[in-house]
């Protein structure tokens, strides 16, 4: 049995004195004998990772938007240094690569290195030689023109093919603006280039028209702004034989005098107004105006030009037809009702594409053979000659 000491006892001094107790500075703010840690969490607690120091490191590591990276890694820390949450090295590491993923892309931008990677997609694509055609190529496509135009192969322009390449729209960057817009462009822009690269209409055969290739929306994020604008069969299965191209890289320098004046007349006839001399005859008459200035012009270029001894007597002859077209223009440019205006009209067109202009042509190894008219245009023929 235990005896309790007698009331009043005291225990024995220490030597040693009183025992020293260890106690953090005040400064710390917290009390060491309390249950709870530093950032009131129990002690032995798990401590958790902070979400954004993660997605920080994520968004580094994949060089995805890095200055939402850069942005992310900052706030994680000043979280961290607030709460007591681990992931302080992911939040430095991810703010890091983020800066470093910002100054590259501005380096890439500035450099056009884009670009430069564009075009190593469109050459390594597989199965999508479509994006790497250019001017004066030659390619046979799965089931034709018609088929699937993104799956070709580049072939000789000498043998029998699908499509020739005559001229590549490149578009403006921005949004994706949409295939019908996409196709306006193609449509005015491809018509308006072929005879830039089949220079002599007459030697175009007859069932040849205009196709083209756009990019797509999936190409468009990659870069592709090209609208490639191609010759092609209207005939399906038949294709072309031999190329169609006839510019300054293939005619010398007096068939290229002789259709761009040519070339420029025809440009200048197309803008026929829709409506008839009837319906409207001083849209009629301004158009006889500017065919008669531009005739003027191209008279001027096939006068100072020196042509080859062969051709300047069939040249010259040609002129004299062209200077008695222009007077009808200037006569059906003041025509004072439609039944006048028909009659200088007919006697103005009936030069053109006439004797003179196959002789001229045939000097100077040109096709010889005026292009067979459409039904429409035989009609529209009938009945200009039937008003003269």
């Amino acid at each position: 049995m235990s005896i309790s000491p007698p009331p009043g006892h005291q225990q024995p001094e220490d030597p040693f004195g009183p025992p020293v107790v260890n106690r953090p500075p005040a400064a710390l703010g917290y009390d060491p004998y309390s249950p709870f840690g530093p950032a009131g969490r129990p002690y032995g607690a798990p401590v958790s990772v902070n979400a954004l120091a993660v997605a920080s490191l994520v968004l580094g590591v994949l060089c995805f938007l890095p200055a939402a990276g850069l942005v992310l890694g900052l706030i994680a820390l000043r979280q961290i240094r607030r709460s007591g949450q681990s992931g302080r090295g992911m939040a430095v590491a991810g703010s890091v690569l983020s800066f470093a993923g910002i100054a590259l892309w501005a380096v890439v931008l500035s450099t056009g290195a884009a670009s430069k990677a564009w075009e190593g997609f469109k050459d390594g694509a597989q199965g999508n030689e479509s994006l790497s055609l250019e001017k004066g190529d030659c390619f046979d496509a799965p089931g034709g023109l018609e088929g699937d135009t993104y799956d070709v192969d580049r072939v000789p322009c000498r043998g029998r093919h699908d499509g020739e390449v005559f001229a590549l729209v490149t578009l403006p960057g921005g949004a994706f603006p949409g295939d019908a817009r996409i196709t306006g462009v193609a449509d005015e822009k491809c018509y308006a280039l072929q005879d830039q690269y089949a220079m002599d209409t007459w030697a175009m055969p007859a069932d040849v028209d205009v196709y083209y290739l756009m990019p797509s929306r999936e190409s468009w994020r990659y870069g592709d702004r090209a609208i490639t604008c191609i010759f092609g069969n209207t005939e399906a299965g038949v294709g072309l034989t031999g190329s169609l191209r006839g510019d300054p890289a293939t005619l010398d320098t007096h068939q290229v005098a002789f259709l761009s004046t040519a070339n420029a007349l025809d440009a200048a006839l197309y803008e026929e107004p829709e409506k008839t001399p009837e319906e409207d005859l001083a849209a009629h008459r301004a158009w006889a105006a500017q065919v008669h200035d531009v005739l003027g012009e191209q008279i001027e270029a096939l006068r100072v030009h020196t042509w080859p001894a062969g051709a300047r007597t069939p040249v010259a002859g040609l002129v004299a037809d062209l200077e008695d077209a222009r007077t009808q223009w200037k006569r059906a440019s003041t025509a004072g009702d439609a039944d006048t205006y028909y009659a200088h009209y007919g006697k103005a067109y009936g030069i053109v594409d006439g004797p003179t202009t196959v002789t001229a042509r045939k000097a100077l190894g040109l096709a010889s053979t005026p292009p067979a008219v459409g039904d429409g245009e035989k009609d529209e023929k009938k009945e200009s000659e039937a008003q003269v």
